[in-house]
């Protein structure tokens, strides 16, 4: 239960920093309304919320999700204090790298095309969007299956980290020109000027080549990261052969 309240809480922060029709403010704004209601919910806020977004909503199921903000931090409320820490830590790591993906990348188009500075903030943006759950995930697992009491909570947090940072560079990968055409570069500028490239020059498919080395030396890590992410896997005992699928 714990696991998938906090899902539904991230999947709605996550619709409301992805709604691109509601101005990048407002987005913000709202991120920060939710935040609040984690620690105590006041239903006016939520309403809030969900009036500034689920008009220019389109999908129907995150619409739904909106509505019934109320009563997924009406259920966070009623967990145990030691869960409802965990979930609000997480979420307050997922919203804190929505915002900040908000801030860096102002524009919605490929004519306002922004990258990341660093491979240092690409390593930020991918703890911040996935690697905090694979802590998440594994603080919870130790908390509430007796079998997963034993593990190293240092070196499982860390492979968790690992392994949710693996499936967002698979994401930062795969989804590259999909990224710059709403003005989004992952892929940092410093690394691309070493290869004598700007964000802009992405755009035009015939750079793949000289892009290459690159995108070889960050699949070569992504690949390391899922050692990782096996290890984690083959770490979790037999008997929870749920877990393990």
């Amino acid at each position: 239960t714990p696991l998938g309240l906090a899902y539904l809480l991230a999947r709605a922060a996550d619709t409301i920093a992805d709604t691109r029709i509601v101005p990048r403010l407002d987005r913000l704004h709202a991120l920060d309304l939710l935040l609040a209601q984690l620690d105590g919910p006041a239903p006016a806020r939520l309403a809030e919320i969900a009036g500034a977004l689920t008009g220019p909503q389109r999908i129907r199921a995150e619409r739904e999700l909106l509505l019934h903000l109320p009563a997924c931090i009406g259920a966070l409320m009623e967990l145990p204090d030691a869960d409802r820490a965990r979930i609000r830590g997480v979420l307050h790591l997922l919203v804190e790298g929505m915002q900040a993906d908000l801030r860096t990348f102002s524009a919605d188009d490929a004519a306002g095309l922004v990258a990341l500075e660093t491979r240092r903030d690409l390593q930020r943006y991918t703890y911040y969007a996935a690697g905090c759950v694979g802590e998440f995930w594994t603080d919870m697992a130790m908390a509430h299956r007796p079998a997963c009491h034993a593990w190293d909570a240092a070196v499982m947090r860390r492979l968790g980290a690992r392994f949710g940072q693996a499936l967002q560079m698979t994401n930062v990968l795969r989804d590259l020109a999909q990224d710059l055409r709403i003005g989004r570069c992952y892929l940092p500028r410093e690394e691309l000027a070493i290869l004598g490239l700007l964000p802009r020059d992405l755009l035009q498919p015939a750079t793949v080549t000289r892009l290459r080395p690159l995108l070889d030396e960050l699949l070569g890590e992504t690949l390391d990261a899922y050692r990782d992410a096996w290890a984690y896997t083959r770490a979790v005992p037999r008997t929870e052969f749920r877990l393990r699928l």
